[in-house]
């Protein structure tokens, strides 16, 4: 079992995907360092070699409007029952309709863990295919980001224009 890194471009800077010998993403981000995404995964595969994946066409779709493209690209990162819970939640969150930290621990049925819910949203390694940046503080602003709060307000902003032009 191999698997594969590659790095695309996109509006927002170098995005790094690494996924199984199934195509399942196993961490991603906006960055050109292998070893920043490899840090992202709890047990990093043994053999590992650059290669196309799968996963790029999806993120040259949601990078070219398509934002429901990333939704059939599967993921896989080991986790608690809470946190798949939660990893699966955020795939459910719609974009351009970000929800709060305490609206995320609504929706796993855990109103008042609140910091757990937080804890989901930095623990979780493929970034952009479980979209942790739609989760906001509860004021309205940005919060931190693994990958920087410009990038977030990138992917925010995207999002709000295409759901707005959808509706």
């Amino acid at each position: 079992m191999t698997a594969l890194i590659q790095t695309v471009a996109t509006p927002d800077g170098a995005f790094t995907l690494l996924v199984d010998d199934r195509q399942r993403v196993l961490a991603s981000g906006w960055t050109a360092d292998p070893a920043a995404i490899l840090a992202r995964v709890k047990a990093a595969p043994a053999d590992i070699a650059d290669g196309e994946t799968d996963a790029a066409a999806a993120v040259a779709a949601y990078y070219a409007g398509d934002l429901a493209a990333l939704d059939a690209v599967e993921v896989s990162q080991p986790g608690t029952a809470l946190q798949q819970a939660g990893w699966a939640a955020l795939r459910r969150i719609a974009p351009g309709r970000p929800l709060s930290y305490s609206e995320f621990a609504a929706a796993l049925g855990q109103p008042r863990a609140v910091r757990a819910a937080a804890s989901i949203c930095a623990r979780n390694a493929p970034a952009l295919f479980v979209p942790c940046h739609r989760v906001l503080r509860g004021d309205g602003s940005l919060g931190g980001f693994a990958w920087g709060v410009e990038v977030k307000r990138s992917l925010l902003e995207r999002e709000a224009e295409a759901a707005a032009a959808a509706a």
